[in-house]
């Protein structure tokens, strides 16, 4: 036989035992998430996403294997929601070594202009900007002021306005070569885009 009744069931010992340690690092986790606040399942940067990747691990982990015990698996997620206390405090009070440890925000276009540079610097292909454009409701990067890949992988889509980049507090942390996009002219924008800030002055 290739499989034995153990792989298609376990004893009934063994179910008891990964019912138990399911609730309990099931409440773990509710209490874990409840004394760290609402960080702790937030996804801001990539060290949120490891932590929320690694816990995960180590909760199916303190479930199903025999090796681990759900005490261990306790202290681990116990330290590494500790880890992330204290970096995310660190962060918050030190901008200076949130911005050297955090990734940077990254311009990927620029009013119609694909900034091929980034792009291939931080590994996304025009496929992938293009699928964010579509799901916006968009129908090409001429009718987004600027698409952004931030901190925590996501694309950010800022729809066309007659605003410069300079003029938005929102992107003054953004990684771009300012000097270059100021030598880009901005591509038509399609008839059936309606610009935001267009018109201020006639209707003033």
């Amino acid at each position: 036989m290739m499989f034995s009744d153990q792989f298609w069931i376990p004893d009934g010992q063994r179910l008891y035992q990964i019912a138990i340690s399911g609730v309990a690092l099931y409440l773990f986790t509710v209490l874990f998430v409840r004394i760290l606040g609402k960080r702790a399942t937030a996804q801001m940067n990539n060290f949120d996403w490891l932590i929320a990747v690694a816990t995960g691990s180590l909760l199916a982990s303190g479930i199903l294997l025999k090796d681990v015990s759900v005490v261990s698996a306790l202290v681990a997620m116990a330290v590494l929601g500790l880890c992330q206390f204290v970096v995310t405090l660190v962060f918050a009070r030190h901008e200076p070594v949130a911005d050297a440890l955090r990734a940077a925000p990254t311009l990927l276009t620029h009013k119609g202009h694909w900034l091929d540079e980034a792009l291939k610097r931080e590994r996304v292909s025009r496929a992938e900007v293009l699928a964010r454009i579509r799901s916006e409701g968009m129908y090409g990067i001429d009718e987004a002021n600027w698409v952004v890949l931030e901190m925590d992988g996501q694309l950010s889509i800022l729809p066309r306005a007659d605003v410069e980049i300079e003029d938005m507090p929102a992107l003054e942390d953004v990684a771009c070569d300012r000097e270059a996009l100021a030598g880009l002219e901005p591509k038509p924008v399609p008839d059936h885009v309606r610009v935001r800030g267009a018109g201020r002055d006639d209707a003033a």
